[in-house]
């Protein structure tokens, strides 16, 4: 049995590689042709630094205080020439892929599925090659999808989870949008190629309360996460406040309300800003936020949206007072264009 340890990059880039039982992580990436900053290998210099972000291992005792002390180490900092992985891990890697001589990853995949739904959005569901390994990545991430015959990408999060050959994907429409405008011509079978995976914004491990915070097609990254936390049959309180601008911008509501029954402690609730909606619930995200899970202050938040909409969560959260036990966040901006780049 080997474990996944995800080597996260400053510059965003994601790489993974599999670490044999006993294994050091430094070795497991140089195994791979990564090379992790490095200088004795040996437990004293302290070069190869990173930060577990997740996952269990063992140090060992065969490193000196200068180059790990005891309170580094509590705050999860590792050394990679003596790490040995329990389980599968992330990592926060201090330096850029370049410097480690890595890059991007890029892949084929093949359009399976494509539904739009109304004017607001797109579910596009792509099949890796079964002469190709299923892509990891970790659940909230995303990755580069390029337009065929443009020469250019768009920025997309997974809404599948991790380890699949159908990868899922919720792709806002965009009058005269490259993708958009490919999207509404292509077909089944159609070639397309991924690049990735990327960013910091990912599920984290614990057993606390997760407060989920989505705006429009925001909504991608959770259902990754929803999934994944299903299949491992978590128990934690889970709560998902879905914003969106009119009525019709609601989708994947059946998608999300299934989660329910599968997730003990799952609920959510739908928001529209419309003040002509006839929904139960108006207004923007912020006033509808359940304030005694903030107020317990144990609450792990997740934010993932337009930037109007993560800027005001994140003032709303300075402004009232509340901490959370971690708060992560995400914005994205509608893609260029066709007619701008033509």
């Amino acid at each position: 049995m080997c474990y996944r340890i995800a080597l996260n990059f400053e510059d965003g880039i994601t790489r993974f590689v599999d670490c044999k039982p006993g294994e050091k992580v430094l070795d497991a990436a140089f195994r791979n042709k990564i090379n992790l900053p490095m200088d004795c290998s040996d437990g004293v210099c302290g070069t190869c630094k990173c930060r577990a972000e997740c996952g269990s291992y063992d140090m060992g005792e065969d490193y000196i205080e200068d180059a790990l002390t005891e309170d580094e180490a509590a705050e999860g900092l590792v050394l990679t020439c003596q790490m040995v992985p329990s389980s599968d891990c992330v990592l926060s890697v201090p330096t850029t892929s370049l410097a480690c001589k890595t890059g991007q990853q890029t892949f084929p995949a093949t359009v399976a599925r494509i539904e739009p739904h109304q004017d607001a959005a797109v579910v596009l569901e792509l099949e890796v090659d079964e002469s190709a390994s299923a892509p990891a990545f970790l659940p909230g991430q995303y990755v580069n999808i390029g337009v065929p015959g443009s020469g250019e990408h768009r920025s997309y999060s997974f809404s599948s989870a991790p380890g699949e050959r159908n990868l899922g994907f919720l792709i806002k429409k965009i009058e005269a949008g490259l993708m958009s405008g490919w999207l509404a011509r292509a077909k089944p079978g159609d070639q397309l190629d991924l690049t990735g995976p990327m960013g910091s914004f990912y599920l984290r491990d614990g057993d606390g309360p997760l407060l989920f915070l989505a705006g429009g097609t925001g909504l991608a990254p959770f259902l990754s996460m929803l999934e994944v936390l299903a299949r491992a049959g978590s128990t934690r309180q889970i709560h998902l406040v879905y914003g969106v601008t009119r009525d019709l911008d609601l989708v994947l509501v059946d998608e999300i309300a299934a989660y329910a029954s599968r997730l003990p402690n799952f609920t959510f609730a739908t928001v529209v800003a419309d003040p002509a909606s006839d929904h139960l619930r108006k207004g923007w995200v912020t006033q509808h936020m359940p304030e005694e899970m903030l107020a317990a202050g144990e609450v792990d938040v997740y934010l993932c949206g337009p930037p109007p909409m993560v800027d005001a969560v994140r003032h709303y959260l300075d402004e009232s007072g509340f901490t959370p036990a971690s708060f992560h966040y995400e914005k994205f901006t509608p893609n260029v264009p066709l007619k701008a780049i033509a």
